[in-house]
């Protein structure tokens, strides 16, 4: 088949499946999260753990909430991995290194599912369901409770400083949205051929004649809730370039519509919650087209030649799995850098420099587009905020969003959740490439301006990019299990969720300490074309502004030699 129409049929799939969902899906996390009845399993739950559902929350408990579960959550995580050899259905193998377990621990409570080991030699198939799929459920809905308590606060009539209960907003979205939504995927992967195995492996004789381990693990139910709840990370080594993972172009295109689903339907909720769905339609469209963009950038740069192996094969297949090709690889490319997925079905560190570029960038825009489940529309209302304080200064008219004026206090918090992430970006950027430890770690290292020092560059930018953006995939050519790797991304990986965490729940308890104001002439929409434009120019323009000249050090320069 033409490979422009297998890229417009895969496009168009994707698209058409989520424009039905939309509305319905989105809509019905809208009603999870307004409802008053509690489910008899959620009163259960509530019971024993002595939690007051009716009881709301002011933005310092809320926040207190939260960071007090994602400290639990990393130390059981850490401690499972550490005496997982002791433990039964343990493969074998033994406890994880502390650097590896700390690393990893923090990487799946904070929604990022870095990895800096081998799945299948270094976790057992009772740490993998029981510590790494259990955060993939939490941690995707603490980032959708963060979304809408922000919401909550933005449609508050009367001023009472509440934004919800942490508690309960963690326990709908796990029990009513992810675990039936993960379940429907799991069996369409299952059908697909996902293995769903607890035995440890069968052995298999390769065309070299030699015996080969092959492994095995519980993969299709992990698989559904790591794509549903855009988390990433494999269950094995290949992720999901793995055909036990991943088999068909058709379970292709179901995980990336799983990555996509939330996110984008999300913006929905946010429309019904406010009772405004022009509001959700224009978040919707800028993130469509940023993912266009940059998906359009990214098919072009792949579908070229560009040396003599890709001239050879008529496209550039380094990396990139034959059942997939092109089309495929730069579709879930560009989907799992725009959602801070992490899940890859082929090798980025050999994708073009301008298409590695793209999906570097991709990450750089802050992943909004449509960003993580909860993480991406929380990331646009921010840069909403200020996109309104940019065009109220503008043409003078007062800046208020929703009914609820944006201050100094506000636009300040806005302010400070934008800028963590390109913070930990270039400081872990700058520091990396001046530590003589550290450069023998880059896979393509070389002569200072030689092409392999550049991409070796582009390898670091990508690896803090990834972390700061809790997305998780990576430019294989980079070797990160040094200590210093293991600390700083992890580091990097916490504090890019928690911070911008903490200032958008501050954000939501000023919000809804106001009382809402009805709208006036001198107020600006914030819905409609107008709206959507300067949006989208903030986006690009506060990207653009902040990492054009780290980019061109790496992408770029490679690019253009």
């Amino acid at each position: 088949m033409n490979p422009a129409l297998a890229a417009g049929l895969q496009i168009a799939l994707v698209v058409g499946v989520l424009a039905i969902l939309y509305v319905p899906l989105g809509d019905y996390m809208a009603r999870v999260y307004t409802s008053e009845r509690d489910l008899r399993i959620e009163s259960l739950l509530y019971r024993v753990c002595r939690i007051d559902s009716r009881t709301e929350q002011t933005w310092y408990g809320y926040a207190g909430s939260l960071l007090g579960f994602s400290l639990a959550s990393v130390l059981f995580l850490y401690v499972l991995q550490r005496i997982q050899g002791v433990l039964p259905i343990n493969n074998g193998l033994p406890g994880v290194s502390p650097a590896v377990a700390f690393n990893t621990a923090v990487s799946f409570v904070t929604n990022t599912n870095w990895q800096s080991y081998t799945p299948e030699t270094t976790m057992s198939n009772l740490t993998q369901p029981l510590g790494l799929a259990v955060q993939n459920f939490v941690s995707a809905a603490v980032g959708m409770a963060v979304a809408v308590a922000l919401i909550r606060a933005l449609i508050r009539v009367r001023g009472t400083g509440e934004i919800g209960n942490f508690w309960v907003d963690l326990t709908r979205g796990s029990l009513r949205i992810l675990l039936p939504g993960s379940f429907v995927v799991a069996l369409i992967l299952l059908s697909q051929g996902v293995i769903q195995s607890f035995h440890t492996g069968f052995a298999s004789t390769g065309l070299d004649g030699t015996s080969v381990t092959n492994a095995l693990a519980p993969v299709a139910s992990q698989e559904a809730i790591k794509e549903f709840g855009t988390n990433g990370g494999g269950i094995l080594a290949a992720n999901s370039a793995h055909p036990f993972e991943n088999p068909t172009p058709l379970s292709n295109i179901v995980e990336i519509i799983a990555l996509l689903l939330i996110p984008v339907a999300l913006t929905r909720t946010f429309g019904t919650m406010v009772g405004d769905r022009k509001q959700g339609l224009t978040l919707v469209a800028v993130m469509t087209l940023l993912w266009g963009g940059l998906l359009a950038v990214t098919l072009a740069a792949e579908s070229g030649t560009r040396g003599i192996a890709a001239k050879a094969a008529g496209a550039m297949m380094e990396g990139k799995e034959v059942r997939f090709g092109i089309p495929g690889s730069a579709l879930f490319a560009v989907s799992t850098t725009g959602t801070s997925t992490g899940a890859v079905n082929a090798a980025h560190d050999s994708m073009s420099p301008l298409g590695g570029g793209a999906v570097i960038l991709n990450m750089l825009l802050g992943e909004i587009a449509p960003g993580g489940t909860g993480t991406g529309l929380y990331g646009i209302l921010v840069l909403a905020l200020i996109a309104v304080f940019v065009g109220g200064l503008l043409v003078g008219r007062t800046p208020e969003y929703l009914g609820k004026k944006l201050g100094k206090r506000e636009i300040t918090l806005a302010s400070l959740s934008v800028l963590v992430m390109p913070a930990l970006v270039l400081i872990g950027v700058g520091i990396t490439s001046i530590l003589g430890t550290t450069t023998g770690f880059q896979g393509n290292s070389g002569d200072p301006g030689s092409p392999q020092s550049i991409h070796g560059f582009s390898e670091v930018v990508y690896a803090y990019a990834s972390a700061s953006n809790n997305n998780g995939s990576a430019f294989g050519g980079l070797t990160v299990t040094s200590d210093w790797f293991q600390s700083s991304l992890g580091i990097c990986m916490l504090l890019g969720r928690l911070l911008p965490i903490v200032f958008v729940l501050a954000l939501a308890g000023s919000f809804a300490a106001q009382k809402k104001t009805p709208p006036t002439a001198g107020t600006l929409p914030t819905s409609g074309l107008m709206f959507g434009g300067l949006l989208t120019g903030t986006v690009v323009l506060v990207a653009a502004l902040t990492f054009f000249p780290t980019l061109a050090l790496g992408p770029i320069a490679e690019a253009l030699q």
